[in-house]
């Protein structure tokens, strides 16, 4: 008897042990997870108050770009000053930051998951300011396109405007639309809110042609995994993965609008040209895979730069 007692306890304590192992160890996730959270949060107030005192490079100069064009041509004046916006925090590429933290914080926090803190790194990232400075090239890029060539393109190489609506670079962007899918089954660019008088001006975008033919955009060539939500790209993958099918039943070729990146950048930060983490699983299984050492939060920080002048 006595040793089967004696069996019993080992066993006993070794379940024990096993328990506390693995109890400390959901410890120590929820632990980074809570310090991840706070740092996120204060990191988006510090790029809130950034914006707001005028340190960051790119946002001043699309408020200059956004004062011009207003006077340049007055028939654009509303556009210009929408498009303006996003030089501060009431604009839609920073409140799409502060969504994605308040939908993170919102997830199931028992038990801790390992995504929540991935998640959490790749909007910091996000939120760095060389980065968001880098993003704001898009909207500068499209003032400098309305402006007939007379103001300067900002981290492009082409020196020649593509066309307002041709060269849309908020296109594909779900942080000022989204795709919408007729009942052909053919689907265009819809603008949100108040960016649909943008509609007004620019050509309609169909989802097919743009794919083979869409120009250069910081969001679609380097920042789509940092400025997009899990769910966003999930919803990205599966219109590419339905606009191909139905290309290959009508016995047509289909080609990724994110097959290659398209020529044209210049002078972005050097973050910028450091991957995110695995886009294959992120795609599939719409969580970030575990980054490896060598962090992008460790890459320069330095501003974006490379003007070109228009032609």
């Amino acid at each position: 008897m006595s040793k089967i007692k004696a069996w019993e306890l080992i066993c006993l304590f070794s379940v024990f042990c096993f328990l506390s192992g693995c109890s400390s160890k959901e410890e120590q996730l929820q632990q980074s997870i809570t310090q991840a959270t706070q740092n996120a949060e204060q990191e988006l107030n510090e790029l809130k108050n950034a914006l707001a005192l005028g340190q960051i490079r790119n946002a001043n100069l699309l408020k200059e770009y956004s004062r011009v064009l207003q006077s340049q041509r007055p028939d654009l004046a509303q556009i210009s000053a929408l498009i303006g916006q996003d030089a501060t925090s009431k604009g839609p590429l920073f409140q799409g930051l502060a969504q994605r933290l308040e939908e993170i914080k919102s997830l199931p926090s028992t038990p801790p998951n390992v995504q929540t803190l991935q998640l959490l790194d790749v909007l910091r990232d996000a939120m760095k300011p060389s980065l968001f400075g880098d993003a704001l090239t898009d909207p500068i890029n499209m003032l400098a396109d309305m402006s007939n060539g007379t103001l300067a393109r900002v981290g492009a190489i082409s020196k020649n405007a593509e066309g307002e609506g041709e060269g849309n670079q908020l296109v594909g962007n779900p942080n000022y639309g989204q795709w919408q899918t007729n009942s052909s089954g053919i689907s265009f660019w819809q603008w949100y809110g108040m960016y649909r008088i943008l509609g007004d001006v620019f050509d309609a975008v169909e989802y097919g042609r743009w794919s083979k033919r869409r120009k250069y955009s910081y969001y679609n060539d380097y920042g789509r995994y940092r400025y997009s939500s899990p769910k966003q790209i999930k919803t990205q993958t599966a219109l590419e993965t339905r606009t191909r099918q139905s290309y290959q039943r009508q016995g047509k070729q289909f080609t990724s609008p994110y097959a290659k990146k398209r020529s044209g950048a210049s002078g972005l930060s050097r973050s910028s040209y450091t991957p995110t983490s695995t886009r294959s699983s992120y795609a599939k299984s719409s969580s970030y895979s575990k980054r490896s050492a060598g962090s992008v939060r460790n890459s320069s920080s330095r501003t974006s730069r490379g003007v070109s002048r228009g032609k």
